[in-house]
């Protein structure tokens, strides 16, 4: 199936490169480097992969705009610099998933089949997902502390630990 993607990446050469092997897969692909291009994509993008860190703004505040633009379209965050607050923000403000940077074509496939609710059948997440996206929530609440995180949720801090250093269920 041939999808179209719209990468939004103020690093030209990151951004060329995941372009032409999206590109090389199959699929339609545009490449902006600053928000402002918006106005020039004519397609409907069905994934959109945008850079946490713009030139002169934020991605996490464009996510609000895309979403306008496109409510159907998937939107993975992608940084360099990851956290899981930020993560949680970009969730929170509408985006699908969040990804660190370098991440490989097969990362970023990934990423978009892993969002919470999935595009096609609709169903809903997991409950392991569901525990590990409450988790987060809570750790970003307690401003990343695991000891209080872990007594807010009633549970040992050594178990809260374990969970976290997993993989997010999908």
């Amino acid at each position: 199936m041939t999808l179209c993607y719209l990468i939004i990446d103020d690093d030209e050469h990151f951004g060329q490169v995941l372009k032409r092997s999206l590109e090389r897969a199959g699929h339609t692909c545009h490449h902006i480097s600053h928000p402002e291009s918006l106005a020039s994509i004519t397609d409907t993008p069905d994934r959109i992969v945008l850079d946490l860190r713009l030139a002169d703004s934020s991605g996490l505040d464009l996510i609000a705009t895309l979403k306008q633009h496109w409510p159907d379209s998937s939107i993975v965050m992608l940084t360099g610099y990851a956290s899981i607050p930020t993560a949680v923000e970009a969730v929170k403000a509408g985006a699908d998933n969040y990804l660190h940077k370098p991440a490989t074509l097969t990362d970023l496939q990934r990423a978009f089949e892993d969002s919470s609710v999935d595009q096609t059948t609709g169903s809903v997440m997991s409950v392991d997902r569901m525990e590990w996206e409450h988790i987060q929530r809570v750790l970003n609440e307690h401003d990343g502390n695991i000891s209080a995180t872990a007594r807010a949720l009633n549970m040992h801090r050594r178990t809260l630990q374990r969970k976290l250093q997993k993989y997010a269920p999908r």
